[in-house]
């Protein structure tokens, strides 16, 4: 190779590697745009799952009443069977928790869920679903970046129909969950079910990188983008409808 050639290949090399970095430069925001806009998406359609099941006269009083008690509520509005018979995440959903002060909910935090074995008695390729985390055990189980529900902390099905209320009071676990597939109670058990947090969701919400304790429990950011979530449990719970935005460096995307 020539001198002249070695020096044209070489400016050629040295302009597409430019135009690589630029076009990343270009890319990085449209991503995090896309990411941000999927978290606003995925926070309302929580809020209209759970005002569903509230409204659901099957399991609703149920339900209402193991929130009055509830330590926290992981919300997925969509969770896909096929995901889970090929051992992929079967769905995106938001934690909220009750904070220390009265009527006081903090979050949202962004997760994903997947089993290997899922099954929907009901039929159908997708379901709503809601676990209500009775305990400090199991909002602390479902704090950790990745775990597996039933080994750190312990879950049952929620009770439903007749009785279901008086059957609250006899539940001694950490964690009950609520699915509903095609309008129906599913009556699907999350044992063994992998629950793991979506960092870059989290980060493209709130704007900057945070764990899930950050922002459930040290409350370093918020987003005001969440009230009407963190409102619609707040009065599930019997909060009266407050919400939690505090925390520094706040940004709505």
């Amino acid at each position: 190779m020539t001198r002249i050639t070695r020096y044209a290949w070489t400016g050629v090399v040295s302009s597409a590697a430019a135009t690589l970095v630029l076009l990343s430069v270009a890319i990085a925001p449209l991503a995090w745009a896309d990411t941000a806009q999927d978290a606003r998406q995925l926070v309302e359609k929580a809020r209209l799952t759970f005002e569903s099941f509230q409204a659901d006269s099957n399991m609703g009083p149920s339900l209402h009443t193991l929130l009055r008690k509830a330590k926290g509520v992981m919300i997925y509005p969509q969770v896909l069977r096929g995901a889970f018979l090929v051992g992929a995440a079967g769905g995106n959903g938001v934690f909220l928790v009750r904070a220390k002060e009265p009527d006081v909910w903090t979050g949202p935090a962004f997760y994903t869920l997947g089993q290997a074995s899922f099954g929907f008695q009901a039929g159908g390729d997708a379901a709503e679903t809601v676990v209500v985390a009775l305990t400090d055990r199991g909002v602390q189980a479902l704090l950790h970046t990745s775990g597996k529900l039933g080994a750190n902390a312990s879950v049952a099905v929620g009770p439903v129909g007749v009785g279901a209320e008086a059957a609250t009071a006899n539940l001694s676990v950490d964690l009950v969950s609520y699915t509903r597939n095609k309008g129906l109670y599913a009556g699907v058990s999350l044992e063994g079910a992998i629950v793991g947090a979506r960092d870059e969701w989290n980060r493209s919400y709130y704007g900057k990188a945070v764990a899930p304790a950050d922002i459930l429990i040290e409350r370093e950011v918020s987003n005001p983008h969440s009230a009407e979530l963190i409102a619609a449990v707040a009065r599930a719970a019997g909060a009266g409808g407050s919400a939690s935005l505090q925390g520094s460096a706040a940004k709505a995307q």
